[in-house]
């Protein structure tokens, strides 16, 4: 798991790309907002998530299995990835931001993720 990225992974990085040419200026995992989101925007307190489907269980994507080895530890950390997700979420929320979860599976699409992007950004910034 020490191979696995946190930060500048493809999918992410696609994100990043597409709301760079639609015109967007960001801010990148700053530590002052709760769960260090992957995309900031201060003025508007919005907050962009970029998940992988396998780590964050996309709910219905093929991508979210469970390794056939070790499986009392995957369904463990794959809940307590989940409900540090739903905390950070609700946490956010308490504090004015909107929050967005973009998936990895989404983030392969350029023309879906630029419409995901677009209605959650649409006129705010």
């Amino acid at each position: 798991m020490a191979l696995v990225r946190g930060k500048d992974t493809r999918p992410e990085m696609a994100v990043r790309r597409t709301i760079w040419r639609m015109g967007y200026r960001y801010r990148l995992h700053p530590n002052d907002v709760p769960g260090r989101p992957d995309i900031v925007f201060r003025a508007v307190r919005k907050a962009i998530f970029v998940h992988g489907c396998f780590w964050h269980r996309h709910v219905g994507c093929s991508r979210t299995r469970i390794p056939k080895t070790r499986i009392g530890f995957w369904t463990k950390k794959f809940a307590e990835n989940v409900a540090r997700d739903k905390a950070v979420r609700r946490d956010l929320s308490k504090i004015g931001w909107t929050v967005l979860v973009v998936w990895e599976c989404a983030s392969e699409n350029p023309k879906r993720l630029e419409t995901i992007l677009r209605t959650f950004l649409r006129g705010e910034l």
